[in-house]
Parts: C-alpha cells; sequence; structure tokens
C-alpha cells in the first residue's frame, strides 16, 4: 500500500472513523521493528522493546476509542526462542512485570486479558504472571486482548489436526463430519471471531506464521512505521484504509450491492 503523507490530525481521523459503520470486529497486529527502531538511536534493543511496550498501550486505548471488541498481538513466536538468550529472558521479565504493573489499568478499562500458544518453554513465573491476570480480568467486557504467545501458526494446526486424529481414532467424530466447525472448535483462538484486519509495522510483507487459519479473508494492512512509533493516528488510518476496502468473500461486486 501507499502511505498518505497528507497531514491531519488524530481527532480528524477520529472523526471520519466515527462517521461510517464498518469496523473491524477483530484486529490482529504484527507489532515489527522495535530492535530496528533502537539501533536508528544508538540504543541497546532492549530500548526498543520498552518503548514498544509504550505503543501496546496506545493501541489498547485506540481500540477502545472505537469500539474494536478484539485485539490479538503477536508478542513473541515460536521461532523467537532463537534469538540471543539475554534478549528472551529479557522480553519474558519485561512481559511479567507489564503484566503485574498493568493490572490496575486493566481492571479499570474493563479489559480482559486472554493468551493463545503453548505453554511448552514457557518459564513457570511467565505462566504464572498470565493465569493470574486472565483469571482477574475474564468478566471484563470492553475489549478483549490477546496475546500470541510462544504461538505459531503451523504449530496451532498441527496440534489441531492431532487432536482431531485422536478423537476420530476413538470414534469421537466421524471422517464425514469432519469441517470448518469442527477446525474452529479444536484453534487455540476457538473463542474469538476470525481476523478482519491485519496491520504488520516495520516494512515487511509476510505473516510470518500468524494465524494462518483466522487470516483467511483478513485484509492486510503493511506500513513502514516501526513499532514504537505507530501511534493511534496510525491505528486510526489503519482503519479507515479498511473501511475503504470492498470486502466480497468470493462474491462478485454486483452481489454484494444487490
Amino acid at each position: 500500500m501507499v502511505e498518505n503523507h497528507v497531514f491531519v490530525t488524530t481527532n480528524q481521523l477520529l472523526g471520519t472513523i466515527k462517521s461510517r459503520e464498518a469496523m473491524p470486529s477483530h484486529l490482529a497486529i504484527i507489532m515489527d521493528g522495535n530492535g530496528r527502531w533502537a539501533k536508528q538511536r544508538g540504543q541497546h534493543r532492549v530500548f526498543g522493546h520498552e518503548s514498544g511496550a509504550e505503543s501496546v498501550k496506545k493501541i489498547v486505548k485506540g481500540c477502545l476509542e472505537v469500539g474494536i471488541p478484539y485485539l490479538t498481538l503477536y508478542t513473541f513466536s515460536t521461532e523467537n526462542w532463537n534469538r540471543p538468550q539475554q534478549e528472551v529472558d529479557m522480553l519474558m521479565s519485561m512481559l511479567i512485570s507489564s503484566l503485574e504493573n498493568e493490572l490496575e489499568d486493566l481492571q479499570r478499562n474493563k479489559i480482559c486479558i486472554k493468551n493463545i500458544g503453548s505453554s511448552m518453554n514457557l518459564p513457570v513465573d511467565v505462566l504464572a504472571a498470565l493465569d493470574n491476570v486472565t483469571n482477574l480480568t475474564q468478566k471484563n467486557q470492553n475489549i478483549t486482548v490477546t496475546l500470541a504467545l510462544n504461538y505459531g501458526g503451523k504449530e496451532e494446526l498441527t496440534q489441531v489436526m492431532r487432536e482431531v486424529a485422536v478423537k476420530v481414532k476413538n470414534n469421537i467424530i466421524s471422517v464425514e463430519k469432519i469441517d470448518e466447525s469442527t477446525i474452529n472448535k479444536h484453534l487455540y483462538t476457538q473463542n474469538l471471531p476470525d481476523v478482519d484486519l491485519l496491520i504488520r509495522t516495520g516494512g515487511e510483507k509476510r505473516l510470518s506464521n500468524f494465524l494462518l487459519w483466522q487470516l483467511a479473508y483478513a485484509e492486510l494492512y503493511f506500513t513502514d512505521v516501526l513499532w514504537p512509533d505507530f501511534t493511534k493516528k496510525e491505528l486510526f488510518k489503519a482503519i479507515i484504509d479498511f473501511q475503504n476496502r470492498e470486502r466480497r468473500f468470493g462474491k462478485t461486486s454486483e452481489q454484494i450491492y444487490e
């Protein structure tokens, strides 16, 4: 996509959004560019991740403003374990601190926290912090923020196949009855709607093993803006772009407007 550099204020963009009806129900974000952002400033990657955490808070509040009910953030992939151990340890420590420090704000804004991904390899203290926050916020209804942690789309689908295969073997499910609904019920995201809009920051244009099933009909929005610089203004620009697209789901334009 081509970036729009015409200067407008955040409030002007918000006003444009509020004048429209189409709003993504489920927004997913690949938060890319923390390391490069820090490097541009002569700082360690830790500085970039810390600044990226601040962007998360801003974007969650932006979603609350416009009424997006579901937000899923690619927090740590199954491939991220290949990063330097020091950086991995720092990211896990940051996650625990964020969950603990933001709990009061989560409750005040009625934000429900969920997580998807494999629990394998995750440190015990990370799992404990996740369980605590998810349990305490489970009744909050303003927005559901899902953290994709130790998540990989291929790993998720492989796990689905294993679970369905076991049920077929034990005559719980017949092969003839397997359909999209069957797959959905076994996904990590079984209680979430399919993604309407995927945003990827940082200039890369790929999915990176993220929500491969759930993104089947999502609109994709790529921006060169690095994640620490991704503000509510940038979020609103992405939403307006989404609202100006024609979503056909296999139909023709004529069928949609009949």
